[in-house]
């Protein structure tokens, strides 16, 4: 007399387990990854309703007009990069986290902008990147 067995056990291999695993390890290597990498510039741009943390102690405008470029700290307009580095170091003589707005015209080179940007940093100013609402 023959004894059949009830069941067979499945030597196969299903690896749609082990695919979905590794597409979900993948997509977290690639969010962390674009997480790590630091921006070039830390720039803060404000919302365009306006409202802000800081305050800025002073502002920073430049002007392209003529294919030269016209420097104002406030209102007050100065020589080149060297004069805004000697207005804003006035102004700010004694001020805890000095801030500067940097207002620009949509037609200024961004290596004037970088120009005041290095400024800034190198004076130890927190720097606003002022936009359009």
């Amino acid at each position: 007399m023959a004894i059949k067995r009830g069941s067979k056990v499945d030597k196969s291999f299903s690896s749609s387990a082990m695919t979905d695993l590794m597409f979900l390890l993948l997509i977290f290597m690639l969010i962390a990854t674009t997480l790590i990498n630091p921006n070039a510039l830390k720039l803060m741009l404000p919302k365009s309703s306006n409202q802000l943390k800081d305050k800025a102690i002073t502002t920073v405008s430049i002007q392209h007009k003529g294919g030269a470029y016209t420097y104002y700290v406030e209102l007050d307009k100065v020589e080149g990069i060297a004069g805004v580095e000697r207005a804003l170091q006035a102004r700010l003589e004694g001020q805890t986290e000095p801030t500067v707005s940097l207002h620009c015209d949509k037609t200024v080179a961004v290596d004037e902008v970088v120009k005041v940007m290095n400024v800034a940093k190198e004076r130890g100013y927190r720097l606003i990147l002022a936009t359009q609402p």
